[in-house]
């Protein structure tokens, strides 16, 4: 049996971008700045971010992604290395695979296996991620400054 799913995203593609690498430089700094508090610092990111997608009207399935992963990390912070790496894991395919950002979703994959790998450096893996996010993010919008073809609806299939 062969299903198939078609989501297509309409939104202010520059709003959500330089919110979304304002949300992650903000995290990526504080992470770095206090890696104890790491466990509320990634779950009010995550939830933070899941509240960004419903605000920017991204389909459920991918809102809840963040939202889920967040509220596990804060009630079980024992579990932040195996719950971010699984979300970096999905986040980094769904940016390989349909937001074009080839090379942001490789280094996503393997910050998701050095997490797996090295769960001890975590705090400081999850910053990288952040703050590469984060620059990506900014780079590419003020690359298109003017609008053009970031601004139609992207089809994931």
């Amino acid at each position: 049996m062969f299903t198939q799913y078609r989501i297509q995203l309409q939104y202010r593609n520059r709003q959500r971008q330089i919110l979304n690498a304002l949300l992650a430089l903000a995290t990526g700094l504080l992470t770095l700045a206090y890696p104890n508090f790491l466990y509320l610092i990634a779950a009010g990111y995550l939830v933070a971010l899941g509240l960004l997608f419903i605000v920017f009207r991204i389909p459920s399935t991918l809102a809840a992604l963040p939202i889920v992963a967040g509220v596990i990390i804060f009630i079980f912070p024992e579990l932040i290395p195996v719950t971010f790496a699984v979300f970096l894991g999905l986040f980094g395919l769904i940016l390989l695979m349909g937001f074009q950002f080839a090379l942001i979703g490789v280094l996503t994959l393997i910050i998701a296996i050095l997490i797996f790998m090295n769960p001890d450096s975590v705090a400081y893996l999850i910053a990288t991620f952040l703050l590469l996010y984060s620059i990506s993010n900014l780079i590419r919008f003020y690359q298109h400054r003017k609008g053009g073809p970031d601004d139609e609806p992207v089809s994931i299939q």
